[in-house]
């Protein structure tokens, strides 16, 4: 498994849907991966350090998850099939390690919330990762940016997502 970082939060030009690019900690191919409008808020949120009023549901899960004991070991992006990732959660309470099915998207906020490595396959890597020769960007100047897109959103926008 290569352990991955959250390098990039910003909007896909094309389609002007949020993406978020893991970049392998230990070397230069990025993974991205286009997220919904809730979720990318809820990563950008994250990682400028904002909290909102009231419990966003990955601050709630964060809470669910620490109450029961449980601890979240590492976040795996498992794969992807027609254009859609997977990914799995590995949560770990007293002796028993529950492996759990969620969305990529869902998984790095948790995992941001929790301070749990986020890992993916060599394998996922090559098929769909890139490689780059350029910088870490800083993720809190491109959330900057994706918080104003989201900002100007329509309420009712959040409906019509079609990754």
């Amino acid at each position: 498994m290569i352990e991955v970082t959250v390098a990039h939060l910003g909007l896909d030009r094309t389609t002007n849907t949020p993406v978020v690019i893991l970049r392998e900690k230990e070397g230069s191919r990025v993974l991205p991966i286009w997220i919904g409008p809730a979720e990318a808020s809820a990563i950008a949120m994250e990682l400028q350090g904002m909290k909102a009023q009231r419990p966003l549901t990955h601050d709630l899960l964060k809470q669910i998850l620490v109450g029961l004991g449980g601890d979240l070991r590492r976040v795996v992006i498992s794969a992807v099939k027609e254009n859609t990732y997977f990914a799995e959660l590995l949560i770990r309470r007293e002796d028993h390690v529950f492996q759990v099915d969620a969305r990529p998207s869902d998984s790095i906020a948790l995992a941001l919330r929790m301070r749990a490595p986020i890992f993916t396959s060599d394998q996922l890597l090559d098929q769909s990762g890139v490689e780059t020769d350029e910088p870490s960007p800083n993720p809190s100047l491109e959330a900057d940016k994706l918080k104003d897109y989201l900002e100007k959103m329509d309420p009712q926008d959040f409906g019509k997502f079609n990754p």
